[in-house]
């Protein structure tokens, strides 16, 4: 495998004269943060209309976009918040530094996103809101969740941090009535390097002009006098970076085509791979943004899997360990945990935990090379896993 060369992906983040038009745009106009100048209103704009929402708010990175939504959703101590136990942390930890208890629940073993029946069973009369994460651009079963939250009455938040451009049977994020969070931090599929956005559906204006007070100190947006009318914090989006991101939003499109074009070969170069299975689908979800490429090899130890991601990095490709249960990690039991233990969770979560087990994710560059290197890129995966 060594003697093999290596394939050659596209560099992320991409960028060309659009972005430095952008950023001296951004300079020149005098003022370099929000409250001052046009970038980041007019990305809000942009980015709102694209994802069919009423109302987009950019905020400093992704976790913050999660921990704000919460915040105007009513979650705080006392409340509980259902996530998927197969996620970033940041999901978990957005409600958990609010004082809420975030409660991890099992995902579907072919599409890792939450099993919708786990969900049901999880909702208590303390449950505050349900947050579905797409995964790795793949929207979650959102025909489903939304059934569970009108039984209930328990809103839905979309952590849509890979997910951008997505859709679920011809709707996109914002048109789903419910609150969305986004990401832009550097790996993303656009990106300034940090940053996050709320989108907000129609029938949520209040809640969106409460999220903005409370990203800026509390203070109204034509405040001169310091009348901070609700506690907040500074979460402000800053103009650079804003105009860094209308130039990725405008390119968005073309990429995931591509990405999607691409997984459609190499999911079926790993499937023919012995032992190998690629994430799953739902052709209710017919825009998928392909964040990840991912794959498990069901049945693997997590020590084999991280010596294959080893093996596959020293080849050449940009391949990563999956996501480790939340509730495997230190940091879920700091503040905000359920009162279980460990493998009680775990016993509920089987699915979870195999797949934080087994499971390898490829950087979305690799679905922007070409078809030579994503047949390098199997004959790679798979001659790893034949010594896995």
């Amino acid at each position: 495998m060594n003697a093999r060369k290596a394939p050659e992906f596209p560099a992320w983040p991409q960028y060309d004269d659009a972005e430095r038009n952008g950023l001296v745009r951004a300079l020149e106009q005098g003022q370099w943060w929000r409250m001052g100048g046009d970038e980041v209103n007019s990305f809000e704009r942009e980015f709102a209309a694209h994802h069919g929402a009423a109302h987009a708010l950019a905020v400093t990175n992704g976790t913050h976009a999660l921990e704000l939504a919460l915040q105007v959703m009513g979650v705080g101590p006392g409340t509980e918040v259902i996530v998927p136990a197969f996620t970033f942390i940041s999901s978990s930890q957005a409600a958990q530094r609010l004082g809420a208890v975030t409660v991890p629940v099992d995902v579907d073993a072919a599409t890792y996103n939450l099993d919708p029946e786990a969900v049901a069973a999880a909702v208590t009369p303390r449950t505050k809101v349900i947050m579905p994460v797409h995964m790795a651009g793949l929207m979650a079963d959102m025909d489903a969740l939304a059934k569970i939250s009108a039984d209930t009455g328990v809103p839905l938040l979309q952590d849509a941090a890979h997910a951008h451009g997505a859709r679920w049977q011809g709707k996109r994020v914002g048109e789903l009535d419910s609150i969305a969070t986004f990401s832009f931090q550097n790996g993303k599929l656009m990106t300034a390097g940090e940053g996050g956005a709320v989108v907000f559906p129609e029938g949520e204006t209040e809640k969106y002009e409460t999220a903005f007070l409370r990203h800026s100190c509390g203070r109204p947006r034509d405040d001169r006098r310091y009348f901070h009318q609700i506690a907040g914090s500074n979460m402000r989006l800053n103009e650079f970076s804003a105009s860094v991101l209308r130039a990725q939003l405008a390119r968005l499109d073309e990429q995931i085509a591509v990405r999607d074009e691409r997984w459609t070969l190499l999911s079926r170069l790993l499937g023919a791979i012995d032992g190998v299975v690629p994430q799953g689908g739902d052709v209710r979800a017919d825009r998928n943004s392909h964040y990840m490429a991912m794959f498990r090899i069901p049945g693997l130890t997590e020590e084999r899997r991280n010596a294959l991601v080893d093996r596959l990095v020293e080849a050449g490709l940009p391949a990563f360990a999956a996501f480790r249960a939340i509730y495997r990690t230190d940091a879920f039991w700091e503040l905000g945990a359920p009162d279980e233990s460990v493998d009680a969770i775990a016993r509920r979560c089987p699915n979870t935990d195999a797949i934080s087990s087994d499971c390898v994710w490829l950087h979305h560059r690799v679905l922007l090379a070409g078809e030579p290197e994503l047949h390098t890129t199997a004959e790679i995966i798979a001659d790893a896993v034949a010594r896995a």
